[in-house]
């Protein structure tokens, strides 16, 4: 598996995990928002915008652009 296809795997994986905890009715709107917490959600949002980065950088060199 490509290293692109592998982020996008964990970022799929994330998304599913939050839709769990948000219809279990465990969202916290201020542990989601909070950039430096230590809930297990605030560390999904911060791994998943991570990887989102990566992504793009990854897409970026691929064609050759700059962001």
């Amino acid at each position: 598996m490509s290293e692109k296809q592998e982020i996008i795997k964990q970022m799929l994986e994330l998304q599913r995990q939050f839709i769990e905890i948000e219809q279990a009715g465990k969202f916290s709107a201020e542990d989601y928002y909070d950039p430096d917490g230590d809930s297990e959600l605030a560390k999904q949002k911060r791994t998943y915008e991570e990887l989102a980065t990566r992504l793009v950088d990854m897409a970026h060199a691929e064609k050759g652009s700059h962001r």
